[in-house]
Formats: structure tokens, sequence, C-alpha cells
């Protein structure tokens, strides 16, 4: 009997265990307003990385994934070829990792991308 409540107990723990597990996209909030003008790193982006991303990438060795995002080259390499625009985006594992960036700064990355990672 003290057998079957340890299965029991179990069981009922890793099912709690899986439901919270699960992945949910969590909505941003309300869209923001289109951006018409050119996006630029030193002018839009710079700022953004600056303020969201130095902490643990503003080093030539930084502490995490070993991608440096201190000048421009850096930023638009990892954002073009690498994971930083998909990084910022997900809500599963977001960069930074303190949280998911405003909808406002995500849509200068993203337009910034669209304008083709222009520097000035």
């Amino acid at each position: 009997m003290r057998i079957l409540h340890y299965k029991l107990l179990t069981v009922s723990f890793f099912c709690l265990f899986a439901v919270n597990c699960t992945t949910t996209e969590i909505p941003l909030e309300e869209d923001p307003a289109p951006i018409i003008a050119l996006v630029k790193y030193n002018t839009d982006v710079k700022t953004i990385i600056d303020n969201n991303c130095l902490n643990c990438h503003g080093t030539a060795t930084p502490r995490i994934g070993g991608i440096p995002l201190f000048n421009y080259t850096q930023v638009r390499e990892e954002a073009e070829f690498g994971s930083l625009i998909n990084r910022m985006n997900s809500t599963t594992n977001p960069m930074p990792q303190s949280g998911i960036l405003s909808a406002e700064k995500l849509a200068i990355i993203d337009k910034w991308k669209a304008d083709g990672f222009l520097e000035n």
C-alpha cells in the first residue's frame, strides 16, 4: 500500500511538472506605431544594445555565449548571420535575460534589419 502511495505521488509530481514546463507565447504590449524613417545603428540601435546587452556582451571576451556586441560590425554580424534578432524576439529564451524588450525597441531592431543594417 505504501509503494502505491509513493508511485501515485511520483506520477502526480511529474504530471504537475510537465504541465508547468510547457512553453507559451506571451503577447507583447500594444503594437508600436509603424516606423517610417530609415533606422540606423548609430542613431537608433546602438542605444538599445548599449543599455540592454553590454552588461554581458560588452567586452572582448564576453561571459555569455562568447559573443561581443560593443561595435557596429559585431552587432551587425550577429544580427545578420547569428541569433541576435531571434533571441531578442524569443518568448521562451529571450535576450536580454532580464526579459523581452519592449515592442517599440523590437520594432526598431526589426526595421534596422529591413532597412539593410545601415550604420550611419
